[in-house]
């Protein structure tokens, strides 16, 4: 089993990269956004590897990180996602917008990947619902306060603050990670006026 390759990019693919170990060409899919984050040709790289086998093949998969590479094996947990869509998820979605997409149950979001039609989105966000990767991207508390807006159970002022930040713009994901941010300084309590005000300055800084 490869879990891990350390090496020398080769060459490119659309959807994949070589990676030289010690004169050995290792060839892993990736999602784009991992594909962008790798190095040039010629320089040293390090891809988390998933192998899956079939009795027809064997193909690797190749990851930035350990989370990423969480996330796929969570995503082909799901009826309906296999290696195809799961790595379409993650060349759209990083991890992090991926917790707080499920957290907030924003199937919208998960639906803009190549593949994922409304009904699938909609099992994506409910069967992961409460599974984020123990290595997931985001922390406690802002994963804690996504998931109640996802629920409904929110208090208002956090509710209304996130909302008015999502009708400047803002993404949910954005505007939910910046209200929690702010509720973890200044406490549950905060009115929404300043909930508002300092979640812009942390959208801005």
């Amino acid at each position: 089993m490869i879990g891990k390759l350390k090496g020398l990019v080769d060459a490119f693919g659309d959807d994949h990269v070589l990676i030289d170990v010690n004169g050995v060409c290792y060839e892993a899919h990736c999602s784009a956004k991992t594909l962008a984050a790798l190095p040039r040709v010629g320089e040293a790289a390090v891809v988390f590897i998933e192998m899956l086998v079939r009795e027809d093949m064997i193909r690797l998969y190749g990851f930035s990180s350990e989370t990423e590479k969480a996330w796929f094996n969570l995503l082909m947990t799901v009826q309906g996602v296999g290696a195809r869509v799961a790595l379409a998820i993650l060349s759209t979605l990083t991890p992090s917008e991926l917790s707080s997409s499920i957290a907030l149950q924003d199937k919208a979001m998960v639906g803009r990947a190549s593949g994922v039609g409304p009904k699938l989105a909609v099992r994506i966000v409910t069967e992961l619902k409460g599974k984020v990767p123990a290595i997931g991207a985001i922390d406690a508390g802002t994963l804690g306060l996504q998931a109640a807006l996802g629920e409904g159970v929110a208090a208002s002022n956090v509710t209304d603050a996130v909302s008015a930040l999502t009708n400047l713009g803002y993404s949910s994901a954005q505007a939910s990670a910046a209200v929690a941010r702010v509720v973890g300084r200044e406490g549950d309590d905060t009115a929404t006026e300043k909930l508002i005000r300092l979640g812009l300055r942390e959208l801005s800084s």
